[in-house]
Protein backbone atom coordinates (compact mmCIF):
# COMPACT_ATOMS: atom_id res chain seq x y z
CA UNK A 1 0.00 0.00 0.00
CA UNK A 2 1.21 3.45 -1.41
CA UNK A 3 1.98 5.89 1.86
CA UNK A 4 0.57 9.15 2.25
CA UNK A 5 2.89 12.02 2.88
CA UNK A 6 2.44 14.32 5.44
CA UNK A 7 1.56 17.02 3.05
CA UNK A 8 -1.17 14.85 1.67
CA UNK A 9 -2.63 14.10 5.50
CA UNK A 10 -2.37 17.62 6.09
CA UNK A 11 -4.67 18.06 2.71
CA UNK A 12 -6.81 14.98 3.29
CA UNK A 13 -7.55 16.53 6.84
CA UNK A 14 -8.08 20.08 5.72
CA UNK A 15 -10.43 18.93 2.87
CA UNK A 16 -12.68 16.58 5.75
CA UNK A 17 -12.67 19.55 7.61
CA UNK A 18 -14.39 21.18 4.71
CA UNK A 19 -16.54 18.50 3.89
CA UNK A 20 -17.82 18.57 7.86
CA UNK A 21 -18.51 22.36 7.61
CA UNK A 22 -20.81 21.89 4.55
CA UNK A 23 -22.71 19.44 6.37
CA UNK A 24 -23.31 21.14 9.74
CA UNK A 25 -24.13 24.40 7.11
CA UNK A 26 -26.64 21.86 5.65
CA UNK A 27 -28.01 20.61 8.90
CA UNK A 28 -28.96 24.36 10.01
CA UNK A 29 -30.33 25.27 6.59
CA UNK A 30 -32.82 22.14 6.98
CA UNK A 31 -33.82 23.70 10.65
CA UNK A 32 -31.45 21.53 13.12
CA UNK A 33 -31.44 23.78 16.40
CA UNK A 34 -27.48 21.66 16.60
CA UNK A 35 -25.85 19.36 14.76
CA UNK A 36 -22.33 16.91 15.24
CA UNK A 37 -20.64 15.15 12.63
CA UNK A 38 -17.82 12.34 12.40
CA UNK A 39 -16.02 12.16 9.07
CA UNK A 40 -13.84 8.79 8.30
CA UNK A 41 -11.69 8.30 5.52
CA UNK A 42 -9.71 4.60 5.82
CA UNK A 43 -7.85 2.80 3.62
CA UNK A 44 -6.15 -0.39 4.07
CA UNK A 45 -4.39 -3.50 2.70
CA UNK A 46 -4.59 -7.01 3.97
CA UNK A 47 -2.79 -9.97 3.40
CA UNK A 48 -4.32 -13.75 4.46
CA UNK A 49 -1.80 -16.65 4.00
CA UNK A 50 -3.16 -20.36 4.57
CA UNK A 51 -0.81 -23.67 4.75
CA UNK A 52 1.92 -22.02 2.95
CA UNK A 53 -0.53 -20.43 -0.02
CA UNK A 54 -1.72 -17.00 -0.76
CA UNK A 55 -5.44 -16.86 -0.04
CA UNK A 56 -6.71 -13.62 0.02
CA UNK A 57 -5.16 -10.04 -1.03
CA UNK A 58 -7.70 -7.12 0.22
CA UNK A 59 -7.77 -3.56 -0.67
CA UNK A 60 -10.18 -1.28 1.05
CA UNK A 61 -10.68 2.25 0.46
CA UNK A 62 -14.13 3.46 2.85
CA UNK A 63 -15.21 7.03 3.15
CA UNK A 64 -18.16 7.98 5.10
CA UNK A 65 -20.20 9.99 7.29
CA UNK A 66 -22.33 10.18 9.99
CA UNK A 67 -24.76 12.96 11.13
CA UNK A 68 -26.54 13.40 14.56
CA UNK A 69 -29.01 16.31 14.29
CA UNK A 70 -30.88 18.19 17.29
CA UNK A 71 -34.60 19.70 17.20
CA UNK A 72 -34.54 21.52 20.47
CA UNK A 73 -34.83 17.90 22.72
CA UNK A 74 -35.27 15.71 20.00
CA UNK A 75 -32.67 13.67 18.22
CA UNK A 76 -32.13 12.30 15.09
CA UNK A 77 -28.72 10.29 13.48
CA UNK A 78 -28.27 8.92 10.10
CA UNK A 79 -24.88 7.52 8.07
CA UNK A 80 -24.11 7.20 4.30
CA UNK A 81 -20.82 6.30 2.68
CA UNK A 82 -21.47 8.82 -0.09
CA UNK A 83 -20.27 12.58 0.19
CA UNK A 84 -21.85 14.01 -2.81
CA UNK A 85 -23.87 17.30 -2.48
CA UNK A 86 -27.24 14.98 -3.11
CA UNK A 87 -25.94 12.49 -0.35
CA UNK A 88 -25.24 15.41 1.89
CA UNK A 89 -28.29 16.54 1.54
CA UNK A 90 -30.61 13.60 1.78
CA UNK A 91 -28.52 12.09 4.57
CA UNK A 92 -29.01 15.26 6.47
CA UNK A 93 -32.51 15.19 5.98
CA UNK A 94 -33.31 11.59 6.57
CA UNK A 95 -31.50 12.62 10.42
CA UNK A 96 -33.73 15.87 10.70
CA UNK A 97 -37.02 14.08 9.77
CA UNK A 98 -36.05 11.33 12.68
CA UNK A 99 -35.45 13.96 15.25
CA UNK A 100 -39.30 15.53 13.87
CA UNK A 101 -40.52 12.30 15.52
CA UNK A 102 -38.45 11.36 18.28
CA UNK A 103 -39.79 11.67 22.04
CA UNK A 104 -38.27 14.65 24.06
CA UNK A 105 -35.19 14.07 26.35
CA UNK A 106 -33.92 16.73 28.21
CA UNK A 107 -30.91 15.30 28.19
CA UNK A 108 -30.12 15.54 24.65
CA UNK A 109 -27.64 17.95 22.92
CA UNK A 110 -23.95 18.67 22.74
CA UNK A 111 -21.58 18.25 25.32
CA UNK A 112 -20.49 21.82 26.62
CA UNK A 113 -19.07 23.97 24.33
CA UNK A 114 -16.42 25.28 27.65
CA UNK A 115 -15.27 21.09 27.36
CA UNK A 116 -14.07 21.49 23.81
CA UNK A 117 -10.79 20.30 23.38
CA UNK A 118 -8.37 23.45 22.50
CA UNK A 119 -4.96 21.89 22.99
CA UNK A 120 -3.54 19.12 20.71
CA UNK A 121 -0.37 17.33 21.99
CA UNK A 122 1.57 15.34 19.49
CA UNK A 123 0.53 11.67 19.90
CA UNK A 124 2.85 10.35 17.55
CA UNK A 125 -0.03 8.19 16.01
CA UNK A 126 0.87 8.17 12.25
CA UNK A 127 3.45 5.74 11.14
CA UNK A 128 2.18 4.78 7.42
CA UNK A 129 3.84 1.17 6.18
CA UNK A 130 5.16 1.63 2.74
CA UNK A 131 4.14 -2.28 1.89
CA UNK A 132 2.77 -3.70 -0.87
CA UNK A 133 0.93 -7.34 -1.26
CA UNK A 134 4.17 -8.78 -2.27
CA UNK A 135 5.83 -7.59 1.01
CA UNK A 136 2.88 -8.32 3.21
CA UNK A 137 2.46 -12.08 1.89
CA UNK A 138 6.47 -12.28 2.53
CA UNK A 139 5.84 -11.79 6.54
CA UNK A 140 2.63 -13.91 6.42
CA UNK A 141 4.73 -17.06 4.93
CA UNK A 142 7.36 -16.66 7.29
CA UNK A 143 5.06 -16.45 10.04
CA UNK A 144 3.12 -19.41 9.37
CA UNK A 145 6.30 -21.13 8.24
CA UNK A 146 7.94 -20.40 11.82
CA UNK A 147 4.58 -21.97 13.18
CA UNK A 148 5.01 -25.35 11.06
CA UNK A 149 8.61 -25.44 11.77
CA UNK A 150 8.51 -25.13 15.45
CA UNK A 151 7.16 -28.88 16.22
CA UNK A 152 5.74 -31.32 13.85
CA UNK A 153 2.69 -31.40 15.59
CA UNK A 154 1.74 -27.77 14.26
CA UNK A 155 -0.33 -29.77 11.55
CA UNK A 156 -2.66 -27.09 10.17
CA UNK A 157 -3.21 -23.54 10.33
CA UNK A 158 -6.32 -20.93 9.76
CA UNK A 159 -3.86 -18.64 8.41
CA UNK A 160 -1.47 -15.72 8.90
CA UNK A 161 -3.00 -12.42 8.04
CA UNK A 162 -1.02 -9.41 7.76
CA UNK A 163 -2.97 -6.15 7.09
CA UNK A 164 -2.23 -2.37 7.40
CA UNK A 165 -4.44 0.86 8.05
CA UNK A 166 -4.21 4.37 7.82
CA UNK A 167 -7.15 6.30 8.77
CA UNK A 168 -8.25 10.38 9.24
CA UNK A 169 -11.09 11.16 11.35
CA UNK A 170 -12.89 14.73 11.73
CA UNK A 171 -15.14 15.50 14.24
CA UNK A 172 -17.21 18.54 14.40
CA UNK A 173 -19.76 20.70 15.75
CA UNK A 174 -22.44 23.46 15.75
CA UNK A 175 -19.88 25.19 18.60
CA UNK A 176 -17.79 25.80 15.83
CA UNK A 177 -15.42 22.63 16.97
CA UNK A 178 -13.59 21.05 14.24
CA UNK A 179 -10.94 18.94 15.06
CA UNK A 180 -9.34 15.79 13.02
CA UNK A 181 -6.52 13.25 13.82
CA UNK A 182 -4.90 10.84 11.57
CA UNK A 183 -4.02 7.47 12.68
CA UNK A 184 -1.99 4.51 11.47
CA UNK A 185 -2.52 -0.03 13.23
CA UNK A 186 -0.80 -2.39 12.09
CA UNK A 187 -1.19 -6.39 12.84
CA UNK A 188 0.00 -9.81 12.26
CA UNK A 189 -2.06 -12.93 13.34
CA UNK A 190 -1.28 -16.32 13.33
CA UNK A 191 -3.40 -19.50 13.81
CA UNK A 192 -2.62 -22.65 14.12
CA UNK A 193 -3.96 -26.55 15.11
CA UNK A 194 -1.70 -29.06 16.84
CA UNK A 195 -2.50 -32.61 17.13
CA UNK A 196 -1.23 -35.19 19.02
CA UNK A 197 -2.85 -38.70 19.84
CA UNK A 198 -5.37 -37.67 21.96
CA UNK A 199 -6.67 -35.19 19.54
CA UNK A 200 -6.42 -31.24 18.10
CA UNK A 201 -6.13 -27.98 19.64
CA UNK A 202 -6.06 -24.52 18.28
CA UNK A 203 -4.86 -21.36 19.63
CA UNK A 204 -3.05 -18.06 17.94
CA UNK A 205 -1.07 -15.49 18.77
CA UNK A 206 -1.01 -11.70 17.29
CA UNK A 207 1.11 -8.29 17.18
CA UNK A 208 -0.80 -4.89 16.56
CA UNK A 209 0.66 -1.28 16.57
CA UNK A 210 0.61 2.03 15.32
CA UNK A 211 4.28 1.48 13.70
CA UNK A 212 5.16 -1.58 11.94
CA UNK A 213 8.81 -1.09 13.76
CA UNK A 214 7.17 -2.02 17.42
CA UNK A 215 5.64 -5.05 16.00
CA UNK A 216 6.62 -8.55 17.55
CA UNK A 217 9.23 -10.05 14.92
CA UNK A 218 7.00 -12.48 12.44
CA UNK A 219 9.29 -15.58 13.65
CA UNK A 220 8.26 -14.92 17.35
CA UNK A 221 4.53 -14.21 16.64
CA UNK A 222 4.34 -17.79 14.77
CA UNK A 223 6.22 -19.52 16.96
CA UNK A 224 4.39 -18.40 20.12
CA UNK A 225 0.55 -19.26 18.79
CA UNK A 226 2.33 -22.79 18.20
CA UNK A 227 3.88 -22.86 21.19
CA UNK A 228 0.07 -21.71 22.80
CA UNK A 229 -1.28 -24.42 20.40
CA UNK A 230 0.79 -27.37 21.96
CA UNK A 231 0.02 -26.18 25.89
CA UNK A 232 -3.30 -27.29 25.04
CA UNK A 233 -3.04 -30.65 23.73
CA UNK A 234 -3.70 -33.41 26.44
CA UNK A 235 -6.13 -31.65 28.55
CA UNK A 236 -6.95 -33.84 31.58
CA UNK A 237 -10.34 -33.51 34.23
CA UNK A 238 -9.85 -31.86 37.18
CA UNK A 239 -12.48 -32.17 40.41
CA UNK A 240 -15.00 -29.61 40.77
CA UNK A 241 -13.86 -27.74 44.02
CA UNK A 242 -13.47 -24.05 45.00
CA UNK A 243 -9.55 -22.66 44.06
CA UNK A 244 -7.93 -19.72 43.16
CA UNK A 245 -8.18 -18.55 39.56
CA UNK A 246 -5.11 -16.58 37.82
CA UNK A 247 -6.51 -15.05 34.48
CA UNK A 248 -4.01 -14.21 31.77
CA UNK A 249 -3.43 -10.61 30.79
CA UNK A 250 -5.69 -11.50 27.96
CA UNK A 251 -8.60 -12.56 29.68
CA UNK A 252 -7.60 -10.22 32.31
CA UNK A 253 -8.16 -7.17 30.39
CA UNK A 254 -11.65 -8.56 29.48
CA UNK A 255 -12.10 -8.76 33.26
CA UNK A 256 -11.64 -5.44 33.72
CA UNK A 257 -13.81 -4.30 31.03
CA UNK A 258 -17.11 -5.99 33.38
CA UNK A 259 -15.56 -3.80 35.63
CA UNK A 260 -15.80 -0.11 33.37
CA UNK A 261 -18.94 -1.21 31.88
CA UNK A 262 -20.47 -1.41 35.58
CA UNK A 263 -19.07 2.05 36.30
CA UNK A 264 -20.06 3.28 33.04
CA UNK A 265 -22.90 5.90 32.73
CA UNK A 266 -25.04 4.02 30.27
CA UNK A 267 -25.40 1.03 32.68
CA UNK A 268 -26.15 3.35 35.67
CA UNK A 269 -28.55 5.50 34.46
CA UNK A 270 -30.51 2.22 33.79
CA UNK A 271 -29.64 0.93 36.89
CA UNK A 272 -28.40 -1.71 35.08
CA UNK A 273 -25.79 -2.14 36.76
CA UNK A 274 -24.14 -3.91 40.54
CA UNK A 275 -22.31 -0.83 41.09
CA UNK A 276 -25.14 2.01 41.04
CA UNK A 277 -24.68 4.52 44.15
CA UNK A 278 -21.44 3.29 44.42
CA UNK A 279 -19.19 6.25 44.44
CA UNK A 280 -16.89 6.66 47.60
CA UNK A 281 -17.21 2.68 47.72
CA UNK A 282 -14.85 0.28 47.29
CA UNK A 283 -15.56 -1.65 44.13
CA UNK A 284 -11.65 -3.64 43.41
CA UNK A 285 -8.97 -4.74 45.88
CA UNK A 286 -7.73 -2.00 48.04
CA UNK A 287 -4.01 -2.43 46.56
CA UNK A 288 -5.22 -1.92 43.03
CA UNK A 289 -6.03 1.42 41.28
CA UNK A 290 -7.86 2.33 37.67
CA UNK A 291 -5.98 5.34 36.34
CA UNK A 292 -6.62 6.59 32.44
CA UNK A 293 -3.83 8.06 30.27
CA UNK A 294 -5.09 8.95 27.35
CA UNK A 295 -2.33 11.10 25.78
CA UNK A 296 0.43 8.25 25.42
CA UNK A 297 2.83 8.64 22.40
CA UNK A 298 2.22 5.73 20.04
CA UNK A 299 -0.70 4.03 22.35
CA UNK A 300 -3.85 2.35 20.39
CA UNK A 301 -5.92 3.78 23.10
CA UNK A 302 -4.39 7.39 23.04
CA UNK A 303 -6.95 10.63 22.02
CA UNK A 304 -6.85 14.29 22.28
CA UNK A 305 -10.62 14.24 22.33
CA UNK A 306 -13.86 12.17 22.92
CA UNK A 307 -16.45 11.29 20.35
CA UNK A 308 -18.09 14.51 21.91
CA UNK A 309 -14.84 16.92 20.72
CA UNK A 310 -14.40 16.93 25.03
CA UNK A 311 -10.72 17.24 25.82
CA UNK A 312 -9.32 14.13 27.25
CA UNK A 313 -7.11 14.21 30.55
CA UNK A 314 -5.40 11.68 32.82
CA UNK A 315 -8.19 11.03 35.34
CA UNK A 316 -8.32 8.05 38.22
CA UNK A 317 -11.63 6.32 38.24
CA UNK A 318 -10.74 4.20 41.27
CA UNK A 319 -8.18 5.07 43.77
CA UNK A 320 -6.60 2.44 46.74
CA UNK A 321 -9.88 0.26 45.71
CA UNK A 322 -12.33 2.96 45.98
CA UNK A 323 -14.47 4.37 43.02
CA UNK A 324 -13.92 8.06 42.17
CA UNK A 325 -15.54 8.67 39.66
CA UNK A 326 -17.90 7.05 37.29
CA UNK A 327 -17.12 6.60 32.80
CA UNK A 328 -19.34 9.28 31.82
CA UNK A 329 -20.05 11.14 28.40
CA UNK A 330 -22.61 13.95 27.97
CA UNK A 331 -25.72 12.41 28.02
CA UNK A 332 -25.31 9.53 30.69
CA UNK A 333 -23.71 12.79 32.98
CA UNK A 334 -27.07 14.84 32.64
CA UNK A 335 -28.79 11.38 33.72
CA UNK A 336 -26.85 11.55 36.23
CA UNK A 337 -26.83 14.93 37.47
CA UNK A 338 -23.20 14.68 36.85
CA UNK A 339 -20.55 16.29 34.67
CA UNK A 340 -18.84 14.66 31.03
CA UNK A 341 -15.90 12.82 31.98
CA UNK A 342 -14.97 13.38 28.86
CA UNK A 343 -15.63 9.44 28.21
CA UNK A 344 -17.49 9.42 24.98
CA UNK A 345 -16.78 6.24 23.12
CA UNK A 346 -15.07 4.73 25.84
CA UNK A 347 -11.59 4.82 28.15
CA UNK A 348 -8.49 5.76 26.60
CA UNK A 349 -5.28 3.58 27.57
CA UNK A 350 -6.87 2.38 31.60
CA UNK A 351 -4.23 1.30 33.53
CA UNK A 352 -4.86 -1.22 36.39
CA UNK A 353 -2.21 -0.07 38.58
CA UNK A 354 -0.41 -1.97 41.50
CA UNK A 355 2.44 -3.22 42.81
CA UNK A 356 3.35 -6.01 40.85
CA UNK A 357 4.87 -9.07 40.72
CA UNK A 358 5.86 -12.20 38.17
CA UNK A 359 3.10 -14.70 37.21
CA UNK A 360 5.59 -17.29 38.69
CA UNK A 361 5.34 -16.08 42.35
CA UNK A 362 1.66 -15.58 41.30
CA UNK A 363 1.27 -19.21 40.63
CA UNK A 364 3.70 -20.23 43.86
CA UNK A 365 1.15 -17.76 45.91
CA UNK A 366 -1.59 -19.87 44.38
CA UNK A 367 -0.80 -23.12 45.11
CA UNK A 368 -3.19 -25.11 43.51
CA UNK A 369 -5.47 -23.89 41.12
CA UNK A 370 -6.81 -22.48 37.48
CA UNK A 371 -4.82 -20.24 34.99
CA UNK A 372 -7.64 -19.24 32.50
CA UNK A 373 -5.88 -18.50 28.81
CA UNK A 374 -9.18 -18.40 26.92
CA UNK A 375 -12.90 -17.82 28.31
CA UNK A 376 -16.43 -19.11 25.93
CA UNK A 377 -19.59 -17.81 26.69
CA UNK A 378 -21.43 -14.82 27.86
CA UNK A 379 -22.34 -15.48 31.34
CA UNK A 380 -21.93 -12.19 33.43
CA UNK A 381 -24.49 -10.66 34.40
CA UNK A 382 -23.96 -6.38 35.10
CA UNK A 383 -26.87 -6.29 37.01
CA UNK A 384 -26.32 -8.60 40.06
CA UNK A 385 -22.75 -9.16 39.13
CA UNK A 386 -23.38 -13.41 38.75
CA UNK A 387 -20.30 -14.35 36.78
CA UNK A 388 -20.31 -17.94 35.09
CA UNK A 389 -18.71 -18.80 31.67
CA UNK A 390 -16.53 -21.43 30.07
CA UNK A 391 -13.18 -21.92 30.22
CA UNK A 392 -9.63 -23.57 29.39
CA UNK A 393 -6.26 -23.09 30.50
CA UNK A 394 -3.35 -25.07 32.53
CA UNK A 395 -3.89 -26.28 36.11
CA UNK A 396 -1.52 -25.89 38.80
CA UNK A 397 -0.20 -27.79 41.49
CA UNK A 398 2.51 -26.94 43.96
CA UNK A 399 2.73 -23.52 42.30
CA UNK A 400 3.60 -24.98 39.19
CA UNK A 401 1.79 -25.85 35.53
CA UNK A 402 0.53 -29.39 35.96
CA UNK A 403 -1.37 -30.07 32.56
CA UNK A 404 -3.77 -28.50 30.48
CA UNK A 405 -7.82 -28.51 31.41
CA UNK A 406 -10.79 -27.58 28.72
CA UNK A 407 -14.41 -27.65 29.34
CA UNK A 408 -14.87 -26.23 32.69
CA UNK A 409 -17.26 -23.46 34.13
CA UNK A 410 -16.02 -20.72 36.31
CA UNK A 411 -18.36 -18.95 38.40
CA UNK A 412 -18.56 -16.24 41.17
CA UNK A 413 -19.59 -13.04 41.58
CA UNK A 414 -17.95 -10.00 40.35
CA UNK A 415 -17.80 -7.83 43.15
CA UNK A 416 -16.45 -10.80 45.48
CA UNK A 417 -14.18 -11.37 42.12
CA UNK A 418 -12.71 -8.17 42.09
CA UNK A 419 -12.50 -7.35 45.77
CA UNK A 420 -10.80 -10.68 45.98
CA UNK A 421 -7.75 -10.11 43.63
CA UNK A 422 -4.48 -10.32 45.31
CA UNK A 423 -1.90 -10.04 42.93
CA UNK A 424 -1.44 -8.15 39.76
CA UNK A 425 1.53 -9.78 37.28
CA UNK A 426 4.09 -7.17 35.64
CA UNK A 427 3.12 -9.24 32.08
CA UNK A 428 1.55 -6.33 30.68
CA UNK A 429 -0.73 -6.50 27.93
CA UNK A 430 -1.02 -3.09 26.27
CA UNK A 431 -2.59 -4.18 22.80
CA UNK A 432 -5.90 -2.61 23.79
CA UNK A 433 -7.59 -0.01 26.10
CA UNK A 434 -7.02 -1.80 28.83
CA UNK A 435 -3.61 -2.12 30.25
CA UNK A 436 -3.28 -5.10 32.74
CA UNK A 437 -1.19 -8.09 33.52
CA UNK A 438 -2.20 -10.65 35.29
CA UNK A 439 -5.11 -11.00 37.86
CA UNK A 440 -5.12 -13.75 40.63
CA UNK A 441 -8.47 -13.71 41.81
CA UNK A 442 -8.36 -15.57 45.39
CA UNK A 443 -11.11 -18.03 45.29
CA UNK A 444 -13.88 -18.97 42.55
CA UNK A 445 -16.06 -21.99 41.94
CA UNK A 446 -14.23 -24.13 39.32
CA UNK A 447 -16.48 -26.94 37.67
CA UNK A 448 -15.58 -29.97 35.43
Amino acid sequence: MQTTPLTEIDDQERDLKILVSEILTEAKKQGATAAEVAVSDDRGLSVVVRRRELETVEFTRDRGFGITVYNGNRKGTASTSDSSTDAIRSTVRAAVNIARFTQEDTCNGLADPALMAVEFPELDLYHPWDVGPDELSEIAFETETASFDYDPRIVNSEGSQVSTQCSMRVYGNSHGFIAGAAATRHNSTCVVIAQDEGGMQRDYWYTVSRDAADMEANVAVGEEAARRALGRLGPRSIATGNYPVLFSPQMAGGLIGHLVGAISGSSLYRRASYLVNSLGKSVISSDISLTEHPHLSKALGSANFDAEGVATSGKSFVASGILESYILGSYSARRLGLETTGNSGGVFNLSVDSEKTTPEQLMESMGTGLIVTDLMGQGVNLVSGDYSRGAAGVWVEDGRPAYPVEEITIASNLNDMFLGIIGVGDDLDDRGNIRTGSLLVNEMTVAA
